[in-house]
């Protein structure tokens, strides 16, 4: 009876050797790289982030955000207390899976930029960052310019900014 147990308790294939089926598959802790013990999974957020900051290094791009959410953005951050984070993603969408990422992003131009050479830099910097500091494969950068931000826009928002408003 004791032969018999101990015959069951042992696993003999062929190429030689028994394992005891008490250790998962053969291996052990050691024999595992410590780079492939355990999960990492990354938050869409930090995705986000990543996009958003390489899209406003790129030359030429104003801002992210389409019309509505920009406005609301900036009187957020004019706000005590409104969050700054929310500018960073603003215009900002992704999907992330275990290996792979999709980004979209909403853009607002400079004027008198090549907006189909723009897109493409985007899209470069954007995978380069991504890929680089996540390790996802980006799959796609989806690209929808909103808006042209024009020169003397900028010269009338600084007229209304020194005026300050009705009460002093």
């Amino acid at each position: 009876m004791t032969d018999t147990l101990s015959r069951n308790a042992k696993d003999t294939r062929p190429g030689g050797g028994e394992q005891s089926d008490r250790s998962p598959q053969g291996r052990s802790g050691t024999d595992i790289k410590a780079e492939e013990r355990g999960r990492t999974s990354i938050a869409n957020d930090v995705v986000e982030k990543i996009a958003g900051m390489a899209t406003r290094e790129v030359p030429g791009v104003y801002g992210l955000g389409a019309g509505m959410s920009r406005a609301l953005g900036t009187m957020r951050d004019r706000v005590p207390g409104g969050s700054r984070d929310s500018s960073v993603t603003r215009g900002v969408k992704v999907e992330v899976g275990e290996k792979e990422a999709a980004v979209d992003l909403d853009v607002v131009v400079e004027y008198d930029v090549d907006i189909m050479r723009l897109a493409g830099q985007i899209r470069s910097t954007v995978v380069s960052e991504v890929e680089g500091m996540t390790g996802l494969d980006v799959v796609e950068v989806n690209i929808a310019v909103d808006d042209v931000h024009l020169p003397q826009e900028e010269s009338e928002s600084d007229e209304d900014a020194d005026e300050g408003g009705r009460v002093r």
